[in-house]
């Protein structure tokens, strides 16, 4: 049995029922409120099978649907009890009803083939760990057809994923048809083609240029997509920027900005010149907006309605006289109270048509709206943050639930944007924080995967980029959590590729890059080797610099490491190597490798790399992102390594990274002491820089002590974190980031 997510409880039982010519489906009760799940069936095996089963209550042979009170089961489970003489679907409401189906439909061929529907006998008692189960996909950067919309809800629906959130506003172009404001889809949705430039080097068009990229969805093709949606139990959720990301709109109605100046709809990345915020001293920004929703909620019947909220600029509020006078007006104390101002506006008015606000944690900032629900993506913090003062929230961090992130390789992938969340980050990925009490916890509503579309431009790529990992999420978020099995799932997978295969859908088949991940523990080094494709592979190495074969050694077990030694690996499978490219990692022995490290501050939970011993892994990190860089926010590094016996030391290094984009600084300054006895310490050197806290070019840069040979236990490193962001930095004032990959010792 292949049923994506795993349900609460299945056993297969002796034997078959065959879906035929003969068969039938009953409605009992005659509960015509089930008929719609009875045609979503029918269309299903009509599609495969060319069969309609007559919806009718006779005897014989059938397919009977029932609504009861089923306490166990909640709002969205399912009974489904399958014997060789027919099929009983129980549940409490047709949701249940329909999910059950989609079990059922897992058993049967994913295309027409003339097969016999046999679907084995078995008993599933079934209903979901969480009730938000969601997918994100932005139409902005990239538009997607009407058809395309519809697939991806197929997808959804096909793995009982409940909330499509509908990214229809971005800078980039304005895809929602709104009636009192044409221009927002005449203007607003067209800008000029740069497909043929990488996203982040795209030039601002100019004045005069043609636009000739685009498109949106009229209201018509809105209601027919909810509609079609709300058919498969999946809820749109809108989502209308405000106060950023809206130069899309800006450049319909230059009168809703700061600067009121004429301008184009953004290209790409390039925000030079450009005003993307609505302007919340100006009454008619409000004015505007509230028609703009008033229209919206006439489209979208949910409950929710997603303000977005993030990555606001408020640089030009504090330039702007509407901006100041509000805050006046209002004794608002800085731009964050402003931007609070205005979401607790939108809200209230929108809690008036009866809907509730989502917004992105940034919404967090300045207070939170009353009612308002947060969707975490910067991490979990603001997650956590918000479930401690009892608003509901969903989990959307960047790692592991951005997939426009890379899924394998990066060789021989699809271009993307950056990061690496693999099939196997997904599936491991726990939405419910440690952190949170068993009350809090219950403020959790469930987790959602986001799909921007910077790099992503035609519907191959996007089924590419979703599948398999929706499969992933989609058992997170349903299944039990004790019952979670990655060989299990990775087994159970194997069949859905195939109808992937058949159906004509891309996806990626599996990471076949070898995880090389290093164990610093005990005064030890070792290193493990693993693959996300458990199915059949096996890994092999090199541990002297040559490219592994199908004949090299066969990974066991960890490898200790004593020397300095670059291990490369790659997957084998049915006897051939996978993928581009062996993977490849350099070891550098010194004293302190395999050494425990101890710390004044504690790491972010968010940029543990490998452990508390990654300082000690022997590993450099080569690029400005990846997953050796230990993170401290607003905090300094102070670690001190126990060498476990009396060295001689000669020089100690720390390598650290500026990343300016990313908030991340150098330290202003590395203090390095030794001590006999781990209680007191002697200052050896301290090391600064001279690299500025403007230098926007990435850069690693090692601090290192270089002194007469000593004898000594205890090695104590301080990094003192630059206190803020500097002056002119999207972040100014704001507490900076501090990353180190390792301290080495000789």
């Amino acid at each position: 049995m292949s049923i994506i997510p795993q349900p609460v409880s299945l056993q297969v039982q002796e034997g078959v029922f065959v879906i035929d010519g003969e068969t039938s489906i009953r409605l009992e009760n005659n509960e015509k409120i089930l008929k719609p799940a009875a045609q979503f069936l029918n269309a299903y095996l009509t599609q495969v099978a060319g069969l309609e089963l007559p919806i009718k209550n006779r005897k014989g042979k059938t397919v009977s649907f029932a609504l009861e009170k089923i306490e166990e089961i909640g709002e969205e489970g399912y009974l489904l009890d399958v014997t060789p003489t027919g099929i009983r679907l129980r549940a409490n409401t047709k949701a249940g009803i329909v999910y059950g189906i989609q079990s059922l439909i897992q058993t049967l061929p994913a295309v027409r083939t003339n097969a016999v529907l046999a679907v084995p006998a078995m008993a599933i008692k079934d209903y979901p760990r969480l009730q938000y189960r969601g997918m994100h996909l932005d139409v902005s950067r990239h538009f997607f057809s009407p058809a395309v919309v519809k697939q991806y809800l197929d997808l959804m629906a096909s793995y009982k994923m409940n909330t499509f959130h509908w990214h229809l506003v971005d800078d980039q172009g304005w895809r929602l048809e709104i009636k009192k404001y044409p221009r927002l889809t005449s203007v607003g949705a067209w800008r000029v083609d740069q497909n043929d430039k990488v996203w982040s080097d795209r030039p601002q068009a100019k004045e005069g240029e043609v636009p000739t990229y685009g498109g949106y969805y009229t209201q018509a093709q809105v209601k027919e997509i909810v509609q079609y949606a709300a058919q498969r139990n999946v809820t749109v959720v809108p989502e209308i920027e405000m106060p950023g990301h809206v130069a899309s709109a800006i450049a319909a109605y230059p009168h809703l900005s700061c600067a009121q100046k004429p301008q184009l709809p953004l290209t790409g990345g390039n925000y030079t010149g450009i005003s993307a915020n609505y302007c919340p001293g100006n009454e008619e920004v409000f004015t505007f907006l509230e028609e703009v929703l008033t229209e919206v909620v006439a489209l979208f019947p949910g409950q929710y309605v997603h303000i977005g909220g993030d990555e606001v600029d408020k640089s030009g509020w504090k330039r702007c006289p509407r901006c100041q006078a509000r805050m006046a007006s209002e004794n608002l104390k800085n731009v964050e109270e402003l931007q609070s101002y205005f979401i607790r506006r939108m809200e209230k008015y929108l809690a008036s048509k009866n809907r509730r606000i989502i917004g992105w944690d940034e919404i967090l900032e300045g207070g939170l709206a009353p009612q308002a629900t947060v969707m975490s993506w910067r991490g979990e913090t603001g997650g956590i943050e918000a479930a401690k003062m009892k608003h509901d929230m969903i989990m959307t961090p960047g790692n592991p639930v951005y997939f426009d992130h890379y899924q394998a390789g990066p060789e021989g992938e699809p271009l993307a944007i950056g990061g690496f969340n693999t099939l196997k980050k997904v599936y491991e990925y726990e939405p419910i924080p440690k952190e949170l009490t068993p009350e809090e916890a219950k403020h959790v509503l469930g987790a959602q995967a986001n799909v921007w579309t910077e790099y992503i431009t035609t519907a191959e790529h996007l089924e590419y980029m979703v599948l398999p990992r929706m499969l992933a999420l989609a058992e997170v978020v349903w299944s039990p959590k004790e019952s979670k099995d990655w060989v299990s799932f990775n087994q159970r997978l194997q069949k859905h590729f195939r109808g992937f295969e058949q159906r004509g859908l891309q996806y990626s088949p599996g990471n076949y890059t070898v995880e090389i991940t290093p164990l610093s523990e005990a005064g030890k080094l070792r290193v493990q080797l693993a693959s996300d494709v458990v199915h059949g592979a096996t890994i092999h190495f090199t541990t002297d610099g040559s490219e592994p074969t199908t004949q090299s050694p066969q990974y066991t077990q960890p490898l200790k490491i004593d020397s300095s030694v670059v291990i490369k690996a790659v997957s084998v499978m049915n006897g051939k190597v996978m993928g581009l490219k062996a993977a490849e990692q350099a070891f550098s022995v010194h004293q302190a490798v395999g050494k425990d490290v101890q710390y004044v501050n504690p790491v972010n939970r968010h940029y543990p790399a490998n452990g508390p011993n990654s300082l000690t892994d022997g590993v450099r990190a080569k690029h400005a992102v990846g997953k050796y860089w230990h993170g401290f926010n607003g905090r300094d590094l102070v670690a001190t390594i126990d060498l476990g016996a009396e060295k001689t030391v000669r020089s100690i290094t720390l390598g650290c990274l500026q990343h300016y984009r990313d908030w991340i600084f150098l330290p202003t300054a590395v203090t390095f002491e030794v001590s006999a006895d781990g209680q007191s310490f002697k200052e050896v050197q301290t090391v600064g820089h001279t690299i500025s806290a403007d230098e926007q070019q990435s850069t690693i840069h090692d601090f290192k002590a270089s002194f007469p040979a000593r004898k000594a236990r205890y090695v104590r490193v301080t990094a003192k974190a630059l206190p803020a962001c500097p002056k002119g930095h999207s972040g100014e004032g704001q507490p900076t980031w501090l990353f180190a990959d390792e301290i080495m010792v000789q």
